[in-house]
């Protein structure tokens, strides 16, 4: 009989210290149904009820244990939950696309006609000076030089 009384005891005890570390421990603007003093007092001075009531009324609601609403909030919504930015998004990518594609084709299109077609505005005069041969190579000829 001693032993069922210690394990009581023991078990009042853990759950009072319980009870009381949870109380300090927890902001004071979130206690429930009482000041904080008043649960710390009864915690102590009523050990197994008091510990109890702390932790059925006292204790802050936690937000598992919130009650959920009923419907799904309308507020705002992250950017890449909302499906009509993600359209906009969509919308105003493929038309950069687009426009950066044509400008790639036209560019396209004048490199192409001028290699078919090319103006003799365009390229300098290649001809070669009388009396001298075309080389690519103009360093002065060494027996030319006197």
């Amino acid at each position: 009989m001693v032993r069922v009384f210690l394990l009581l005891f023991v078990i009042q005890v853990v759950l009072a210290s319980l009870a009381l570390i949870d109380c300090l421990s927890t902001d004071k603007h979130k206690v429930r149904g009482a000041p904080r003093f008043v649960w710390v007092l009864a915690i102590l001075l009523v050990p197994l009820l008091g510990a109890a009531g702390w932790f059925v009324a006292g204790r802050p609601v936690r937000a598992g244990d919130a009650p959920r609403p009923a419907a799904p909030r309308r507020g705002p919504v992250a950017p890449d939950d909302n499906p009509e930015f993600l359209k906009s998004l969509d919308e105003s990518t493929r038309k950069q696309d687009e426009e950066l594609f044509r400008r790639w084709e036209e560019d396209l299109r004048r490199r192409e006609e001028k290699l078919r077609d090319p103006d003799p505005t365009d390229a300098p005069d290649r001809r070669p000076e009388p009396g001298r041969a075309d080389t690519t190579d103009r360093r002065p000829d060494p027996d030319q030089t006197a």
